[in-house]
């Protein structure tokens, strides 16, 4: 008998602490709003907020674990190299455009990202820049490749 009621007891514990994950100990997860800093970035014929992943964390988080985004906003990924970027979509959940720029700030080649997909996607060039978006916008907002954007000053990684 003691031995029934300390395993349903055990089993209670275990199901309780998945239950109820206390918030202290979520871990990598952001809400939809990010601790990031913005910059406001004309990308066509609209205006984006865009959050800036400048560090190697938050360009690998990314825009993990979201349900939503607004239409007018994306995350600028900002690279110390001008070179050929890969990205996939791993936990990540919303359909996406991704805008890949050069260093001059010209688009090299745009893409259309499935939610959690695994595959790589790459730049068709050397990007010191990616900017994530909902799928659509891109071509909704008038981007296309070889399109000049005029990158915020200050904008490095770190």
């Amino acid at each position: 008998m003691k031995t029934a009621l300390f395993i349903a007891l055990a089993f209670g514990v275990i199901v309780a602490s998945f239950v109820f994950e206390p918030a202290g100990c979520r871990r990598n997860r952001r809400s939809s709003q990010s601790d990031l800093p913005t910059v406001r970035m004309q990308l066509g014929g609209d205006t984006f907020t865009l959050e800036v992943a400048n560090t190697e964390a938050a360009r690998q988080y990314g825009l993990m674990h979201r349900d939503s985004m607004p239409s007018d906003h994306g995350m600028l990924f900002v690279f110390s190299e001008e070179q050929r970027q890969s990205f996939w979509m791993k936990n990540t959940r919303i359909p996406l455009d991704i805008i890949f720029v050069d260093a001059a700030g010209k688009v090299v080649s745009i893409h259309q990202m499935k939610p959690y997909d695994l595959r790589s996607t790459r730049s068709d060039g050397p990007a010191k820049y990616a900017i994530e978006i909902n799928q659509g916008r891109a071509k909704e907002a008038g981007v296309k490749p070889g399109d000049q954007l005029k990158i915020p000053q200050g904008i490095e990684a770190r």
